[in-house]
């Protein structure tokens, strides 16, 4: 099953974790000093904030793929979209290590389809390409 991701910038984390874990009923999947990730699955959704001095809002919005063939599927959609688009292998973001492609919808709003592979202890590699495709939009990782 894919996941839709959402990912929301933030100015207090812990005020954040607070409210959106009595919204959601649910205590974060992933705690960080910085980062805070519930999967939840009614509705099934990948909801992640962070606090590292970005302006508040939407960050970035994605699909996450459960295996490699569905990143390939969402990959050849999002191409067919037209929207250009950026390729990733292995790479380090929020403190996770994962496959993903990204494209920029016509606002500007970026949009990340990803299969994760592993946990990291990072939240991102410091010589790493992470995240996403220049925009004027913000995406993840800065």
């Amino acid at each position: 099953m894919n996941r839709f991701h959402v990912h929301v910038a933030v100015d207090d984390l812990e005020r954040n974790k607070v409210f959106y874990s009595s919204l959601f009923g649910a205590e974060p999947a992933v705690s960080k000093p910085d980062y805070a990730k519930w999967e939840l699955e009614d509705p099934a959704v990948n909801f992640a904030i962070s606090a590292r001095g970005r302006a508040p809002g939407i960050d970035h919005l994605g699909i996450q793929a459960a295996d490699e063939d569905g990143l390939s599927r969402l990959e050849e959609r999002a191409r067919a979209a037209d929207a250009g688009g950026l390729k990733e292998a292995g790479t380090t973001c929020c403190y996770a290590v994962s496959d993903k492609y990204w494209v920029t919808d016509p606002q500007g709003v970026a949009w990340e389809t990803y299969h994760t592979l592993d946990e990291a202890a990072l939240f991102t590699e410091p010589a790493g390409g992470c995240c996403g495709p220049e925009t004027g939009a913000s995406s993840c990782c800065d």
